[in-house]
């Protein structure tokens, strides 16, 4: 049964040197949330001059990507229950909450030549609605759904959406910031890049093994921080909020601790992925190094260019470094990773990579998604390094989630397990290992569409019955829980 405990001595850290973490609190002003995305709960896909995504396209197609054909054409029906939201957000008693605008809702076509006042209204109500009731939003500029219409013209492949992009942050700035003082540029580009255009499983399915995904990526790069310059030169001083992007990792331990090969290995995994876009941002302005040499090392066919990762000029770099005010993470599992030898062919990232990811067979899996092992040690992981590899900065965990197959029980004491676990890696990180976490959000508020796995996959704090047409919300034990958590600012209840 899925209320059954997840076993502490499976997940828990292997090094817990803290005693007394049921009697620790968080630090003092720590920040609460929960997160969602536009496509993934607002529905309304067309209304009021919403233009089309490439979700939009990419589900109306239709051929068995994503799970029985569903969309988001209705999701959890938020542009028009955005109220509703708001009730479950006062229930929880969270202090902060992250969304994302739908570019296409607000442009139509991606570009500021058409402002669809519909689509501000309706943000300007969320945002409002929050502070109303003491919440902080965090803001995602962009979660996924690029404009169709940038698509057609090249999409995250072309320099002409960087423009497009800079564009729309700034209207964002301009139309939202004297409220917003919480922003994320772009969500998982890492996801973006290597699903979206190297092997086309998410929209909008573009597949090109061994180049999309790198050159994606390098405008992904260069988009965010362009973002990052306009609101520092014309609206930071006036509206004093910050800005960062949402990278997203697993963390990475080698298969065979004893092999330098796996070691070696493990290190790429977290090179391919996370470092891919922090160590630009972070640290110097260019890819890993680990990145360059072994990218560079092949060249596709006579005369093509020396490396397939795309080179950043020198004013590039200086433009890149140094562009995000704090760390965004998305964590959710962990892999063993052991070294794999690939054979000359067509190139791909994997075969840059040589790295072979292993489930541990002692880890629970999240019954929701096969992918998710439960390793709560690992964020624990990941917060160190990333601590001490881009100079200690202030984290917020931006997604952290467990999923639940449908239909999933309400009483899902597993999954509550699993994020009290989780928080206590959070303690021992921060009380333990000196990390800056500042706060922590659960993916995700609602059950939503979970892009391939359109409702298979159920992440909410909130159940939403989807066969019912007024789409009520009804919160798991987890949100219960949740909240007693968010209420006391720790594990157990303050004494009276």
């Amino acid at each position: 049964m899925d209320s059954a405990p997840v076993s502490a001595d499976v997940v828990s850290s292997p090094n817990d040197d803290l005693c007394s973490l049921e009697s620790l609190t968080f630090p003092e002003k720590f920040s609460w949330g929960s997160a969602t995305a536009a496509y993934q709960i607002e529905g309304g896909w067309d209304a009021d001059e919403k233009g089309p995504s490439v979700w939009d396209t990419f589900t109306h197609q239709g051929g068995d990507r994503v799970f029985k054909n569903q969309t988001g054409d209705v999701a959890c029906g938020s542009y028009s229950l955005w109220e509703e939201d708001l009730k479950c957000i006062q229930q929880l008693g969270l202090t902060h909450y992250r969304f994302s605008l739908s570019w296409s809702r607000l442009l139509p076509d991606g570009t500021t030549g058409f402002i669809n006042q519909k689509g501000v209204h309706y943000y300007d109500q969320v945002i409002d609605g929050l502070l109303s009731i003491g919440v902080t939003p965090m803001v995602t500029l962009y979660h996924f759904d690029l404009p169709q219409r940038l698509e057609d013209q090249g999409g995250w492949r072309s320099d002409a959406t960087v423009e497009a992009f800079n564009a729309y942050a700034q209207f964002c700035f301009q139309t939202f910031g004297d409220r917003v003082k919480l922003w994320i540029t772009i969500n998982e580009p890492h996801v973006v890049a290597v699903y979206g255009y190297e092997k086309g499983i998410i929209a909008p399915g573009v597949s090109m093994p061994g180049v999309g995904g790198y050159l994606a990526a390098h405008h992904l790069i260069k988009a965010h921080a362009e973002a990052w310059h306009t609101y520092h030169q014309l609206f930071r001083e006036q509206q004093g909020g910050l800005v960062s992007i949402a990278l997203d990792s697993d963390w990475a331990e080698p298969f065979d601790p004893t092999s330098l090969a796996d070691r070696e290995a493990a290190k790429r995994h977290i090179a391919f992925s996370l470092d891919w876009f922090a160590t630009p941002i972070f640290l110097h302005g260019d890819y890993p190094a680990a990145m360059k040499s072994r990218i560079s090392a092949a060249r596709t066919e006579p005369g093509s260019p020396s490396s397939r990762l795309p080179e950043f000029t020198e004013r590039e770099k200086a433009r890149i470094k140094g562009t995000a005010d704090f760390f965004a993470l998305n964590y959710y599992t962990a892999r063993k990773v052991k070294h794999l030898d690939h054979k000359a062919g067509q190139p791909s990232l994997s075969a840059d990579k040589e790295a072979e990811q292993i489930i541990d067979p002692s880890w629970p899996v999240a019954t929701g998604n096969s992918w998710l092992a439960v390793v709560p040690w690992g964020l624990r992981r990941l917060l160190t390094y990333i601590k001490d590899t881009y100079n200690h900065p202030v984290i917020y965990i931006t997604e952290n989630g467990f999923s639940q197959s449908d239909p999933a029980p309400v009483d899902d004491g597993r999954r509550w397990e699993y994020f009290r676990l989780t928080l206590q890696e959070i303690l021992k990180a921060i009380y333990a290992d000196g990390v800056q976490v500042k706060g922590y959000f659960v993916w995700s508020l609602l059950d939503n569409f979970e892009w391939i796995c359109g409702y298979s996959s159920r992440f909410g704090l909130f159940h939403v019955d989807f066969e019912n047409s007024a789409l009520p919300r009804v919160p798991y034990k987890s949100a219960i829980e949740y909240a007693k958590v968010i209420a006391n600012n720790g594990l157990v209840e303050s004494p009276r």
